[in-house]
């Protein structure tokens, strides 16, 4: 709660401020009228400098850092402000401007036969100063502004170069679109500047912010730094940029801001030891900073203080080559710092050019910059009068400019200075374009066309939009539909030297791509860490979520903190920070680190499992002892043990036998279509066949026995052989005729089912019809039924009848092994049902196989003596 009030405080506070500095104009010319302004301008001695021509340029640029004005009354007169704080590199920009003037008028390419002049003024760091330079450039010297009914005119300049501060060129950039007067900056980069229809007139020729902040974007999306604050100043410079970053840092997938502070204006001590506490106590690593120099000095004297190390800093363009900021104080604390910075030019001859300045063909006093610029590099001054209350020495002019400890002359460096260059010839090659003009196109009328003497800036600014020009550089000079030039900026980096010093290295570039984007050009290998591991800092909220988790947000925090989540089973994520895991295809689930989708594994009762391998021995052992078995009825066929238990029935089912030991393999191994089929076919008519002897068996025994009784000799015509092998034939019959009905109708076939397992497939045969499947095991119960009850009721016949006890208990351990096999199969997944079934299968085959044949193989093995008639017939039989 307290967060969101902060942020809406602060934003209640930006958009005050903002309205305050973009209005201020606005306010201004209600109190004032502009003939009650230029008056009272005329009564300020503004710095300037002056060069006489056919077409005029103008300049702002900022010469001295502040000013002191005096405080004002309504009785007395304004005071003259006083002008503080030489800026060395403000006089060079001016200076880069007075030679792109000599150089254009020595070129018999550009402006022929015209000689271009400027109108240079100082802004002293203050708007009302910067204000009242564009007045006058604007107007001149006159009494009063004269303005036609539509508030054109034919002021005394074309163009004007300038401001330094976004501010400053946001209120005088007002005033100028009345006069339709273009004014091409190079170094205001609000971004608000681009609105066309508030500043029709506005070119620049430095990227805005709106490029800086995607530039800052791409470099913080380059190192993976997603958790940064934001320092700004507090003017539109700044909050601007705090409204950009706010929007496109979340949008662009590039982080969030750990904080955002706006640095006082006027230094509050009290203000700058929070903010820096704030830096302090944040898990945020990165800290970028939109502000000016001044203000960038006032930040680090307090990170000084409380001494807070480990911080990669983010220079904007205002101070990312700031050698006032590059001290063996702050060298700790700022070494490491990677900034976006104005694109570094050449301009051949500017050095030369600096070294003819000479102060004494400048001495008037409304063409004094030079002069007050040799006055702060030597220390001295032109004037006897100041020379004596300075207690100073007295300046000659003979001076020797190169033995000044400065780096006035060092042109290595070119930044703001190859703007001025580009936007003087912007304004050249423009007026060059108009001046060649052709009747009825354009902004002139068919009959008429541009002289030096009739131009009017709204005339340039058509032909200002159409610029298009390469600087002896190398780069492209043109603008866009919002007046802003191609973007580019250099990456620049502070590289610690052996000595101790701060050098500020290029290391990469950022630039508009053809697509319309930013493209980020980085040698990593060249870039000096302030880090023990000489590595990039980890700036991030949370740790990244590695593949197989997904980010889990926290409600009320910023999206770059979260929570990572493991995926759920079936669901991978394959990158890092994955918003959300995937389900994965039909046929695939997860691995064990959920970050990659693998085949299901495919489940079925193979020869190669255990179970199969157990189940596979158990049958062919059962199948070979049937053989054995039946090799032995053969051998001793003619023996009493054979023969007086029918023997035929005995071979016929000792060979159902073997076929139901052997039908079991069809359940194990992959299934096929064929297998399917075959499987239950081949167990339902092979059970069927054996029951069915089983049954005859049983039936002629109770007809032997009822034979043997007075009168009941006519039964046994209707079980002989014919008779026995027919009902066994006819029963077989009737299941393989449910069987092919099956078959046809709704035949088994294999299928994968996923319903058992979420990450196996079960390979299995689906029955087709479970009616049919049914009706099977149904006829077969009913068989194994039929032949248990008329063996029970055989059970008590005289011995030599007894095989139905055998039958019976044969029987009795069939059906309980079928009737439990019912529910067990129903309730057992996958491989394990048709484990189940091949169990039933070989337990009731073995306890058939076991139970009537064990006994008579071990008379006729064990036993022989026993294996006569006599014994057979007698009562000591134990079978």
């Amino acid at each position: 709660g307290r967060k969101k009030r902060k942020g809406n405080q602060l934003r209640a506070e930006m958009h005050s401020l903002l309205c305050s500095k973009v209005n201020f104009i606005f306010l201004l010319s209600v109190s004032l009228s502009f003939s009650s302004i230029c008056e009272l301008r005329r009564k300020f001695q503004l710095n300037e400098m002056h060069k006489p021509g056919d077409l005029v340029l103008g300049g702002l640029f900022k010469v001295h850092y502040t000013s002191v004005f005096p405080e004002w009354t309504f009785t007395s007169e304004p005071q003259q402000p006083i002008c503080t704080g030489f800026d060395t590199f403000g006089f060079r920009r001016a200076m880069t401007m007075a030679f792109a003037v000599d150089e254009i008028n020595r070129s018999q390419n550009l402006l022929p036969n015209v000689t271009l002049g400027y109108s240079l003024y100082d802004n002293c760091g203050a708007l009302f100063i910067g204000f009242s330079g564009a007045l006058s450039l604007t107007s001149g010297n006159q009494e009063q502004i004269l303005l036609q009914e539509n508030c054109s005119g034919t002021p005394p300049v074309l163009g004007i170069v300038g401001d330094h501060y976004s501010t400053f060129s946001i209120a005088i950039a007002n005033v100028l679109g009345l006069y339709k007067m273009p004014l091409v900056s190079y170094f205001s980069t609000c971004s608000c500047l681009s609105d066309r229809q508030r500043f029709p007139t506005f070119f620049r020729t430095i990227p805005s912010d709106a490029f800086q902040v995607s530039a800052m974007i791409q470099l913080l999306k380059h190192f993976g730094w997603t958790w940064v604050g934001l320092l700004v100043s507090d003017d539109d410079y700044g909050l601007h940029v705090a409204q950009s970053f706010k929007s496109d840092l979340p949008r662009s997938g590039g982080g969030c801001l750990a904080y955002l502070e706006v640095l006082p204006w006027d230094s509050d001590p009290g203000e700058l030891k929070r903010i820096v506490n704030v830096i302090k106590t944040s898990t945020a690593r990165v800290v970028i900073v939109f502000a000016h120099e001044i203000h960038v000095i006032q930040l680090m004297e307090e990170v000084v203080r409380q001494d807070v190390t480990g911080l990669q800093w983010i220079a904007s363009e205002t101070w990312t080559s700031a050698a006032v900021l590059q001290t063996t104080k702050l060298i700790p604390h700022l070494s490491g710092t990677l900034g976006i910075a104005i694109r570094r030019g050449e301009i051949p001859g500017l050095r030369n050019f600096l070294l003819k300045i000479n102060p004494v063909q400048n001495d008037s006093n409304k063409n004094n910059l030079v002069r007050l610029f040799w006055e702060n590099s030597f220390q001295c001054k032109f004037d006897p009068a100041e020379w004596m209350e300075a207690d100073g020495a007295l300046c000659t002019g003979d001076e020797d400019i190169e033995q000044v400890d400065s780096e006035f002359l060092d042109i290595s460096n070119l930044r703001p200075e190859y703007n001025v260059y580009k936007a003087v010839y912007a304004l050249a090659y423009a007026l060059n374009d108009m001046l060649q003009c052709e009747p009825g196109k354009g902004p002139f009328s068919e009959n008429s066309c541009a002289t030096p003497r009739t131009l009017e800036p709204s005339q340039l600014l058509h032909y200002l939009q159409k610029v298009n020009f390469s600087t002896s550089f190398g780069d492209r000079v043109s603008f866009d539909e919002n007046g802003d030039a191609l973007p580019i900026y250099d990456v620049m980096n502070w590289l610690v030297l052996p000595d101790g010093r701060i050098k500020v290295q290029n290391v990469g570039e950022v630039k508009k791509s053809d697509s319309g984007g930013e493209e980020l050009t980085i040698d990593q290998k060249k870039i000096f860490w302030n880090t023990v591991s000489k590595e990039p800092p980890c700036s991030v909220c949370s740790e990244h979520c590695s593949p197989g988790t997904r980010m889990a947000r926290e409600k009320g925090q910023p999206e770059c903190c979260f929570i990572c989540v493991a995926c759920s089973d079936g669901k991978i994520s394959n990158r890092t920070n994955a918003p959300e895991c995937f389900r994965c295809p039909e046929d695939f689930w997860s691995n064990p680190s959920r970050d990659q989708c693998i085949p299901k594994k495919t489940e079925f009762l193979s020869y190669q499992d255990p179970l199969g391998i157990c189940l596979t021995t158990t049958s062919l052992l059962g199948a070979f002892i049937c053989a054995v078995v039946l090799g032995i009825f053969i051998y001793h066929r003619q023996t009493p043990v054979v023969r007086s238990n029918n023997s035929e029935l005995s071979f016929l089912l000792l060979t159902s036998l073997k076929l139901c030991f052997l039908c079991s393999l069809l359940f194990i191994g992959q299934p096929q279509l064929w297998t399917c089929q075959l499987r239950h076919a081949a167990f339902g008519i092979s059970f069927v066949l054996c029951v069915s002897c089983i049954l005859v068996k049983t039936m002629v025994v109770l007809a032997v026995f009822k034979a043997s009784k007075a009168g009941g000799g006519a039964n046994l015509k209707w079980f002989g052989a014919m008779q026995q092998r027919g009902t066994v034939l006819m029963l077989t019959c009737i299941q393989a005729a449910i069987c092919t009905v099956w078959l046809i109708s709704s035949s088994p076939a294999p299928n994968k089912n996923t319903q058992y397992y979420n990450d196996k497939i079960v390979y299995e045969c689906e029955v087709g019809s479970t009616v049919f499947f049914s009706v099977l095991l149904g006829y077969i119960g009913l068989l194994a039924t039929l032949s248990f009850l008329l063996a029970f009721l055989a059970r008590n016949l005289p011995d030599n009848f007894n095989e139905a006890k055998l039958i019976t208990f044969s029987m009795l351990i069939f059906c309980a092994v079928w009737v439990a096999f019912v529910p067990a199969y129903i309730n057992s997944p996958g491989k394990y049902a048709d484990a189940v079934e091949v169990f039933a299968i070989l337990a009731s085959s073995f306890s058939l196989l076991v139970a009537l044949f064990g006994p008579k193989c071990y008379i006729i093995l064990m036993r022989p003596e026993r294996n006569t008639k006599k014994a057979i017939m007698g009562r000591s039989s134990n079978f």
